[in-house]
């Protein structure tokens, strides 16, 4: 019996059929964020294995076999939790390409919500990865049809920067620890990251200002970058401590805090606003003497801190309700009425401790309004500053004070 030949003209036909189909493949494929790139390798065994197999390809069979984990130890996931199982498992296979740092891996799936959603909760939750967050472009290659997707995070460091970037990570975890008391409460070592972070960051806007390396390499950050290390400090000392985003009130300037967990209570923390020795009245900001960490935006009065700062809607966030931990409270130095006496006692008890900087703040507005009448525009402030030359026989003084209006405080610097 004679073999049958399949006719050339055939076989060149079924050739051109494999390539129109490559082509075709090729053409749909999507990418829904950032800008066009050349197709990979991994893109073209995709396309390979959908035209002519018409078959996942192998590595996303196995990603679709693999178990899904709940939790992770020293993190607290705080936005996982918060995912639907499907996207659960986008944040798990998200978190393992990245702190792999490989340039694409598979996903499996192709919503933009599904993973839009994973991927905002990871770099919420992991301010470790400090390398995928700082402007760098991100792709995502979708393919008609298919339910899985190829996903490109944009890297910010080489190999080289990222392991200095981590030395500096260390170097300042273990400065910040050897400042935290002996037996030191939950609360005294958050005001401890809060100080730290205060006394060796600089507010500027830069290169590396929305993460990690920001703060620890460059010294130099904002709002994004100050919440992320306040995050990473307290997670390692095992204190639940969430990143928020939002927006600031009446404008659309964006702002980013924390929400911490003290005996049960939520309480935000703010570093940023900590940071602002312009808020000094006259020439005051240029003395070294009188730079001040404003303790204001440790564990605020939750109703004011809110007149100020709204949390983005994307995830829900928890209430902060308590005021048990605010600084002015545990250091007796909040009042809920005015009181010319009483207040005038509390200042000299505060010089006769050595204080060189006299700070109380009001829990009302009529309250802060009758104290700023008569100790700032009458100046009976010059009576607490008679005090303090007799205390310390000098024959003169040079003062000045400071006003955070929207927290009712109110600060004199001697």
């Amino acid at each position: 019996m004679k073999k049958r030949r399949f006719p050339k003209l055939l076989f060149l036909l079924f050739l051109l059929l494999i390539v129109a189909g490559l082509i075709f493949g090729i053409s749909q494929k999507e990418r829904t964020v950032g800008d066009q790139k050349e197709k990979t390798g991994l893109e073209q065994m995709a396309d390979a294995a959908r035209a002519v197999f018409d078959q996942e390809p192998e590595q996303v069979k196995k990603l679709r076999e693999q178990e899904t984990a709940q939790t992770e130890e020293g993190h607290q996931e705080y936005y996982f939790q918060l995912l639907r199982d499907q996207e659960k498992v986008i944040y798990r296979q998200m978190l393992q390409g990245i702190r792999e740092r490989k340039e694409e891996f598979y996903l499996t799936s192709s919503e933009d919500e599904v993973i839009d959603r994973a991927y905002h909760a990871v770099l919420k939750d992991h301010p470790e990865l400090f390398w995928i967050h700082n402007r760098e472009a991100v792709y995502r290659t979708t393919y008609p049809g298919e339910d899985y997707s190829l996903f490109s995070p944009g890297y910010t460091y080489t190999d080289q920067e990222v392991q200095e970037i981590q030395a500096a990570m260390e170097q300042g975890y273990q400065e910040m620890t050897a400042m935290i008391p002996e037996n030191a409460d939950d609360y005294e070592k958050v005001k401890t990251v809060y100080t730290y972070l205060i006394d060796t960051t600089e507010y500027v806007s830069s290169d590396h200002d929305q993460n990690l390396a920001g703060v620890f390499w460059k010294k130099q950050a904002v709002c994004a970058g100050y919440a992320r290390s306040v995050q990473y400090f307290l997670e390692r000392l095992g204190i639940p401590c969430i990143y928020v985003e939002g927006s600031t009130k009446g404008s659309t300037e964006g702002h980013a805090w924390n929400i911490v967990l003290l005996d049960g209570q939520y309480y935000y923390v703010d570093a940023t606003n900590g940071d602002q020795p312009e808020f000094l009245e006259g020439d005051a900001v240029q003395f070294v003497e009188h730079k001040t960490t404003l303790y204001d935006y440790l564990c605020p009065f939750p109703d004011e801190y809110r007149e100020i700062y709204t949390a983005s809607e994307e995830f829900p966030v928890p209430e902060c309700t308590a005021v048990d931990k605010n600084f002015y409270v545990l250091n007796q130095g909040c009042f809920d009425t005015y009181d010319t006496e009483a207040l005038y006692s509390y200042c000299k008890m505060r010089l006769d401790n050595g204080a060189a900087v006299v700070r109380f703040k009001f829990s009302t507005q009529e309250a802060y309004n009758e104290a700023y009448r008569e100790w700032i525009q009458e100046s009976y402030i010059d009576r607490v500053a008679e005090y303090y030359l007799q205390l310390y026989g000098l024959e003169s003084v040079e003062y000045h004070y400071g006003l955070l209006e929207n927290m009712k405080t109110m600060y004199f610097m001697f």
